[in-house]
């Protein structure tokens, strides 16, 4: 603890955002260059060194937090990055990504600011890779075990790196033409550039992981095949099924999920396209859905130049305050928070039936209607109560020329055929059923992440992967000295 009076000294700094009017002419990250480091320190300080760390327990990695915020108060960064890196194998993606449950565990968060953990975080990532303290870690010998691990989102690189490390011989499959899942097509690049997740994959690749890109297991290579050819298959592809929406008019044209609309846009940003072919420039736009996948298309769609952009979230708008009794500390509660993609869009005035921040709370969807083309023109809405009831007399139509479902995503998808060729049991909600050493019912086949989880944080993905590694490693040679933040029927903390 370098300040034991910084909590009470020193008020909460965040990293500063680049004025609206600029960073929504580009697609580059939203917070202002080399903002964060003249605050940094100071902000590190306010860590109170409370005794009974909750931020550990708020976070399923474990991460170190007072440690690498007392290391950091005293600019060492490179022990910062080591404390930092033995928790997690990717902070430059959580600092990022992350909405920061440890915060809400913070001691200092009971009657004050929280300590700016993901700040803290971000930071010590980026400068650990300006000052080169993320080389290559590659195995001292090789174990002669081969693992195939199918997915390269967040749970699928954790999990290939530490058995990497660990001295067996990995390969990742990945069905898209490059790697990172969702943190490549389906983030969009103000939220993180891509140029981090790249560093990455390189840092893999020369510790000796291989990728196999463009190869859908299933239907480019047989599932059964590929389980023969590797001492142990991995299965992390996500939760990719995504959930529909079942009202009059769902066959109108311009009606699309999310997840076909921001892989499109991210294209254009990786030069494989000039425009997207699901572009909202000069189009009113509704997106069906609150969470953060709806943020994403709102901050995409402002950048794109929508006419308009509303957004529909069927609960009521939240407190900007915890309430005690609902969502007591140190659990992560549900607050109204406003979003680099809301603050645009409410400076900007892209909702004009919305009152601040293009969000329409309670509002839930009744039809669509369109024009003698078979193109969507309107969406008609009503308010709804607490039970999702239909409040009488409030129902509205909106204008829609591009509509968006963000409603979540139920489970792995099927239709590549993996989970039907290799035989793999399912959960009654859709996800990959395992047991408590996140092994399948298939001898050999684990399953971490969403795929069996269901839809869940950036952050709880890579504890997943660290954590299916550890159980893969025990079953190669009988045991491991990997760390296991986690285990498969883990929760984040609630009442």
């Amino acid at each position: 603890m370098a300040d034991p009076k910084g909590f009470m000294t020193t008020p909460r700094q965040d990293w500063s955002r680049r004025p609206v009017e600029e960073r929504v002419r580009d697609w580059d990250e939203v917070y202002v260059p080399g903002a964060l480091l003249p605050i940094i320190s100071k902000q590190a300080d306010r860590c109170m060194d409370c005794g009974v760390p909750f931020c550990h327990e708020a976070c399923p990695l474990g991460n170190l937090i007072p440690e690498w915020n007392e290391l950091v108060s005293r600019d060492d960064w490179r022990t910062a990055a080591d404390r930092l890196h033995a928790t997690n194998n990717f902070p430059e993606f959580t600092g990022r990504l992350c909405p920061a449950p440890c915060e809400a565990g913070c001691v200092l968060a009971i009657n004050q600011p929280a300590v700016t953990i993901k700040n803290v975080e971000v930071a010590v990532a980026d400068q650990a890779w300006e000052l080169g303290f993320t080389p290559p870690r590659a195995p001292e010998r090789l174990s002669g075990r081969t693992v195939a691990v199918i997915g390269s989102g967040p749970t699928g690189l954790a999990a290939a790196q530490q058995l990497t490390r660990a001295g067996h011989t990995v390969a990742v499959y990945e069905k898209d033409d490059r790697i990172g899942g969702l943190m490549r097509y389906g983030i969009p690049a103000f939220k993180m550039e891509k140029h981090h997740l790249e560093r990455r994959i390189e840092q893999m690749r020369a510790e000796g992981t291989k990728f196999r890109t463009s190869t859908a297991v299933g239907r480019d290579v047989g599932a059964a095949e590929l389980r023969a050819r590797y001492d142990a298959v991995v299965i992390a592809t996500g939760a990719t099924a995504w959930r529909e929406l079942d009202v009059p008019g769902r066959e109108l044209g311009g009606i699309h999920q999310a997840m076909e609309y921001l892989p499109l846009a991210n294209r254009v940003c990786q030069g494989d396209l000039d425009a997207s072919p699901m572009s909202a420039a000069g189009k009113h736009v509704v997106i069906v859905g609150g969470g953060d996948t709806g943020a994403d298309c709102l901050g995409t769609a402002v950048r794109e130049g929508a006419a308009s952009v509303t957004q529909l979230d069927i609960y009521a708008q939240p407190d900007s305050e915890r309430d005690e009794d609902i969502d007591p500390w140190p659990t992560y509660p549900k607050l109204y928070r406003l979003s680099a993609a809301h603050e645009e869009a409410g400076e900007l005035r892209t909702a004009p039936a919305a009152d601040a921040d293009a969000r329409l709370f309670a509002a839930s969807t009744l039809r669509f209607t369109g024009g003698a083309d078979g193109h969507v023109r309107s969406l008609h809405l009503v308010e709804v109560d607490t039970r999702r009831r239909p409040v009488p007399d409030t129902a509205r139509t909106l204008p829609a020329d591009l509509v968006l479902l963000a409603l979540g995503f139920s489970g792995p998808d099927r239709k590549d055929g993996l989970i039907d060729q290799l035989g793999l049991a399912l959960e009654p909600r859709g996800t990959l059923t395992r047991d408590s050493g996140f092994a399948t019912n298939v001898a050999g086949v684990f399953a971490a992440g969403d795929a069996a989880r269901g839809q869940s944080l950036v952050v709880w993905a890579i504890a997943e992967g660290r954590a299916v590694a550890a159980a893969v490693d025990r079953h190669l040679t009988g045991s491991s000295r990997l760390p296991a933040p986690i285990g498969p029927y883990d929760r984040p903390m609630v009442v």
